[in-house]
């Protein structure tokens, strides 16, 4: 069995986590490539590696002394090298990254130089050969990854090693040139890398024990999700549940390699497994009718009203251009008779909502235009909802006994998700009567 094991910067932030992640390589030697991101807080009072080298260069860009915040980078690695003892030379490491801060430094370079140093520390400390992720992950002059390339370029030292260390995030361009991924993209890294080596399963280890039903804020301990489809996991990552990077699940859904989100805090903890079908254990462990809830706030609605709206060609498809030309994206487009709504995001339209209502009413000749702020969306998700015929109605109905006004309903033709448009006041009270209906108490449902 081969697996990769990405460890997030929660997972390497001191010492101590530094431990726990040895701990867990240890005990598997099934765990042959590991991936790492940079150190990430200890606390609330700390701060990221990598934001700590944004601010650097952005201190840089405005002529500001970054002296003290380097020093706080030095200091971190510094603690891990001592408390380990650790052999590896930081003052020389130090030294390169600020002999060339001064002569207009890449920011991608600098950037990464967070996963590369931790990386380091963590090779030495597991007894794992380092691998710079420079030489190994391959990006196209378009930005995007070249698979071809980046396995042409790991079978080397694949064959060479029976482990493998590698930072995550970033990778080389065609000529050499550092290049960074998003935020997170250490996840994109370890995906790419399980992809490659054919793994049988992607372990991606944070400081949460899997995808919970609904956010913590919300419903203190609130039951984990013990399986979810791909297809779940984009659905409920859209809607604001985010976990895992959302381009890491391309790379292992191509050649369904389950990903398995994992606590370093919690090793025990057998975490949410990410699967493309997950019908064969769900026949041994029937799922709850509702895998997962998720939901964002401040949405804003136009509802554009005009008789035999639905008879007139193209009327929809030129109100939405006037959105693509102010370069607003569309959420959600719900269609009745004589009227349809655009949903899109408040801070989208913050700067041209007045303009686009203009064009609409300059150009579309509409009966009424109407504005409604101050929305959320909720996302209901689940794969075991298509199985329970009424499902919707018990929802709407479990809103209505709340006192929870909806504003707007969309639902899939896969019956995967439903996706319900209330108040922003209204978003907290609507998580929880939904968990208290369809997760505390589905037992009850018949």
């Amino acid at each position: 069995m081969i697996k990769v094991a990405k460890f997030g910067g929660s997972s390497v932030a001191n010492a101590a986590q530094f431990r726990k992640v040895k701990k867990i390589i240890d005990e598997d030697p099934s765990r042959k490539f590991i991936v790492t991101s940079a150190c990430g807080r200890e606390d609330h009072e700390d701060h990221k590696v990598t934001d700590l080298l944004y601010l650097c260069q952005a201190h840089i860009r405005y002529g500001v002394s970054y002296d003290s915040i380097f020093k706080m980078i030095e200091d971190k690695y510094q603690r891990i090298k001592t408390e380990l003892g650790l052999k590896i030379d930081l003052e020389a490491e130090f030294s390169r990254i600020r002999s060339q801060l001064e002569t207009d430094l890449p920011t991608d370079y600098l950037v990464s130089r967070g996963e590369y140093l931790t990386g380091r520390c963590l090779s030495e400390y597991l007894g794992i050969p380092f691998v710079d992720a420079s030489e190994i992950m391959a990006f196209k002059y378009d930005g995007t990854i070249d698979m071809v390339r980046t396995q042409a370029q790991l079978e080397p030292y694949s064959r060479k090693y029976e482990r493998l260390l590698i930072p995550g995030f970033y990778g080389s361009m065609p000529n050499g040139v550092i290049k960074v991924m998003s935020r997170g993209g250490s996840d994109i890294t370890g995906a790419v890398i399980a992809n490659i080596v054919n793994a049988d399963i992607y372990e991606n280890w944070t400081d949460v024990s899997g995808f919970m039903v609904v956010d913590p804020k919300i419903i203190p301990n609130p039951v984990r999700i013990k399986r979810i489809t791909y297809n779940e996991l984009r659905e409920m990552s859209y809607m604001g549940a985010n976990v895992l990077h959302d381009d890491a699940i391309f790379p292992v859904k191509t050649k369904n390699i389950p990903i398995n989100i994992r606590n370093t805090n919690e090793p025990e903890n057998p975490g949410t497994m990410i699967m493309e079908d997950c019908s064969r254990q769900d026949e041994l462990d029937p799922p709850h009718f509702i895998t997962g809830i998720t939901g964002k706030k401040d949405f804003t609605i136009l509802t554009v009203t005009k008789n035999h709206i639905s008879s007139e060609i193209g009327f929809l498809r030129r109100t939405l251009s006037i959105f693509e030309e102010y370069h607003v994206s569309i959420e959600n487009v719900p269609i009745s008779v004589d009227s349809f709504s655009i949903i899109v995001t408040t801070a989208s339209v913050n700067d041209c909502l007045y303009e686009i209502i203009g064009r609409i009413k300059e150009e579309m000749h509409p009966d009424r235009v109407m504005v409604q702020d101050h929305l959320s969306q909720i996302a209901v998700v689940g794969r075991g909802m298509r199985a329970h015929p009424g499902m919707s109605g018990k929802l709407f109905a479990e809103f209505g006994h709340s006192g929870i006004n909806i504003r707007t309903i969309n639902q899939g033709a896969d019956e995967l998700s439903i996706v319900v448009g209330v108040e922003n006041r209204d978003f907290e009270t609507a998580i929880r009567c939904i968990y208290q209906k369809f997760i505390s108490e589905e037992n009850k449902i018949t």
